[in-house]
């Protein structure tokens, strides 16, 4: 009886403490949401309200008919998918040799690999700013995409390469004594193992690519080619008193990487745990 007892209220602390987290969590967001839901008038309304005694969708409204907002969400859009799809093939072609092919010198170039990630990315702009301008890149996509890749590759080949040396080696010795060439064992077998692992890789780059402000804000100088994150930044310094548009257009912003998690939370959490911890 005194262990039910003790096991009853271990679980009932456990779950009071995840409840008290949730709150914490999702009340930002929740106050961001229903801020964008009031009308001008009721904002800084004291005492603050949890639900709007008035609502309207006037801001999101405003926020969608102003300022390009559409065409810099587009923008962001392209950027993002881009950077995902592409990091995505090339991380993966590169953790699978780095966890399965034998060349020399493989350990020193994985290590030299990782090193990027020790680099704030920060203190890359200007070398990246200087090797845009010698390519002529700067005010495109592609300027955006190749940085958002190689700022990507050291991390997600890292999870990557954890995530395939955990895979059993016997079904791809089996492939390849049958005949099987390395290209067709990685796209066939590989890959649609690693699918947990693949899901991570393509939440961790998406958020990235489509919430990264400060090389964005350097490369990008022409209005019709900026990118949501710039976008909401200016919005707010020319809305500053019309919190609720600031607000409906952050929360329009969220919403790409909500469904994208949606997608593949249910390979995300089975990703995460396994991806990196070996290697």
């Amino acid at each position: 009886m005194g262990n039910h007892r003790k096991n009853l209220l271990s679980k009932s602390l456990t779950y009071f403490l995840l409840l008290a987290g949730t709150v914490v969590v999702l009340l930002p967001f929740w106050y961001m949401l229903i801020t964008s839901m009031k009308p001008q008038a009721y904002i800084f309304e004291l005492p603050p309200r949890l639900w709007p005694s008035e609502v309207s969708l006037i801001n999101y409204q405003k926020a969608l008919q102003t300022d390009q907002f559409g065409l810099y969400f587009m923008n962001s859009l392209f950027v993002a998918v881009l950077t995902t799809a592409s990091t995505l093939f090339v991380s993966s072609l590169m953790a699978y040799a780095f966890a399965r092919l034998k060349f020399r010198g493989k350990e020193v170039l994985f290590y030299f690999l990782l090193s990027g990630m020790m680099v704030p990315p920060v203190m890359l702009i200007i070398p990246q700013f200087i090797v845009a301008k010698f390519l002529d890149l700067p005010d495109k996509f592609l300027g955006l995409i190749l940085v958002y890749i190689t700022m990507n590759l050291s991390m997600q080949t890292f999870l990557l390469r954890g995530y395939f040396e955990g895979l059993p080696k016997e079904v791809e010795e089996a492939a390849l004594v049958d005949g099987a060439s390395r290209w067709l064992i990685f796209w066939k077998i590989v890959l649609p193992l690693s699918r947990p692992g693949l899901a991570v890789v393509t939440i961790f780059t998406f958020l990235f690519a489509w919430e990264e402000f400060p090389w964005a804000n350097v490369a990008i100088k022409e209005t019709t080619k900026r990118t949501l994150p710039i976008a909401i930044a200016l919005f707010q310094s020319q809305h500053l008193t019309e919190w609720g548009q600031v607000f409906a257009a952050s929360i329009m912003g969220i919403i790409p990487v909500v469904i994208v998690f949606a997608v593949f939370q249910k390979y995300f959490i089975r990703g995460i745990s396994t991806s990196g911890l070996k290697g």
